[in-house]
């Protein structure tokens, strides 16, 4: 089974745009693979949003499975109200979903995340 992988980087909204049409071009012409990029206008935005806690909320939830928000706190030993705030925000992004359920649920294996230095 092929790993479920999500870009993650900073890209400008052109940038993003002129990627998103050569794909649709490509697709047009022959079957690609879909690709989920999440980008963010600066650095400073992504760190906001992928925290050293909100990473161990997905590395938490690919390693044990889907769980709600109060189990995920019990297992990471943290604070309901932190971890429902963090989740929400990974939400926000589409970094992790909610199953028919409602539990909370790390759809990718892989994080491949980018920066340039120089823009």
């Amino acid at each position: 089974m092929a790993k479920q992988k999500v870009h993650i980087g900073v890209e400008s909204a052109d940038k993003g745009f002129g990627r998103f049409i050569d794909a649709w071009e490509k697709a047009e012409q022959s079957t690609v693979k879909a690709q989920v990029h999440i980008n963010f206008e600066d650095f400073s935005q992504l760190m906001a949003v992928v925290t050293p806690k909100r990473l161990e909320i997905l590395k938490t939830l690919r390693q044990q499975g889907n769980m709600s928000a109060r189990a995920l706190s019990k297992v990471l030993e943290r604070d309901y109200k932190n971890v429902h705030t963090d989740a929400k925000a990974l939400e926000e992004v589409g970094l992790i979903e909610r199953t028919e359920d409602n539990l909370l649920s790390a759809p990718f294996d892989v994080i491949d995340a980018h920066l340039s230095l120089v823009a």
